[in-house]
């Protein structure tokens, strides 16, 4: 294993968050008449993540749910397409359920299944956690690879369609229609390639399968057995098996893994050519690099941008290792 070459947050502090008992009496009630319909106990909301919505454990005398609140219209639309999304995800695989869900005065509430002693992975990956995140999310890559009708009648867009926009930085680059901050390490003279490799994500990871499309660590969660939960499920999409691979191994490449090898390793990368994987981290690339020098910084999420470039930095230095380019 190399050593880190980059400074990434720490994924457990990165939101700003409201607390469960500045929320509005009505949501708490209407809350507490699903748990018990007495008092009710909640810790600190949860400290990751990148929006300013309620999230945390709520115990009442019925039982204990990992709650979601939010009255902001981003965050609740991505709350409504959760409720219709998480309920027709296949039978048996790792993802904590929801309970139930409601709206009430402009709020939009989720109650999820707590995952007992839920954790994230530590920081930086212990090979044993990332080994077992690697294989139970094989098995829903798997389970994804043909996914139940149910879950394709929401209407799914394919990858491209849901980030054709987005993930088209180095082209603009290139083109001069748009100055990136780009790391002062990286040559110039990448950028034409970057914009090559980019412009065949698409084709390159079209597919039929089910992807997460923002599988990251901070949302793996680890059960009091060590056991992987995968969380939020709000934007999934139709694409390639193997496309989740490449932003959850980024955080490993990072971390001084062979994040190439640990691909390689996975059944559900067994058909990607090396161009394949190439072309879309020079998406995934460009697309965090651009989205790092935006104005303002949230303040549901002062660590937004930081999560960005160093996201986008070790995309990028992962590519150059894979293409051979000489890097300071």
């Amino acid at each position: 294993m190399s050593a880190m070459h980059s400074s990434a947050v720490s994924y457990d502090s990165t939101a700003v968050r409201p607390g469960w008992d500045s929320l509005p009496a009505g949501v708490r009630d209407a809350v507490a008449a699903r748990l018990s319909g007495g008092p009710l106990t909640s810790g600190p909301p949860a400290g990751g993540g990148f929006t300013r919505g309620f999230a945390g454990v709520v115990a009442g005398a019925a039982g204990t749910k990992f709650i979601k609140a939010s009255n902001q219209e981003i965050i609740s639309r991505s709350y409504r397409r959760e409720a219709l999304i998480n309920p027709r995800l296949p039978a048996g695989i790792p993802v904590p359920r929801l309970d139930w869900s409601l709206e009430l005065d402009g709020w939009v509430v989720l109650a999820f299944d707590a995952v007992p002693g839920a954790r994230m992975p530590a920081q930086p990956w212990r090979r044993e956690e990332l080994d077992a995140t690697l294989r139970a999310w094989d098995e829903v890559a798997s389970a994804l690879a043909s996914p139940p009708q149910a879950l394709l009648d929401v209407g799914l867009l394919t990858a491209e369609a849901d980030a054709g926009a987005a993930f088209s930085a180095w082209r603009h680059e290139a083109a001069g229609s748009l100055r990136m901050k780009l790391p002062r390490w990286l040559p110039r003279d990448l950028v034409v390639p970057l914009a090559w490799l980019e412009d065949a994500w698409p084709a390159a990871t079209a597919g039929t399968a089910v992807a997460h499309a923002d599988l990251r660590q901070d949302n793996v969660v680890l059960d009091s057995a060590g056991q992987p939960w995968f969380c939020d499920w709000n934007w999934p999409c139709l694409a390639a098996s193997w496309f989740d691979l490449a932003t959850l191994l980024v955080t490993a490449s990072g971390d001084g893994y062979d994040a190439s090898a640990l691909f390689a390793a996975q059944p559900s990368a067994r058909d990607a050519a090396p161009e394949q994987l190439d072309a879309l981290l020079a998406a995934i690339s460009g697309y965090w690099l651009a989205a790092s020098a935006e104005s303002p910084v949230p303040s549901a999420s002062p660590m937004l941008r930081q999560h960005q470039r160093w996201s986008g930095e070790t995309a990028l230095r992962w590519l150059a290792r894979r293409r051979g380019w000489r890097l300071p």
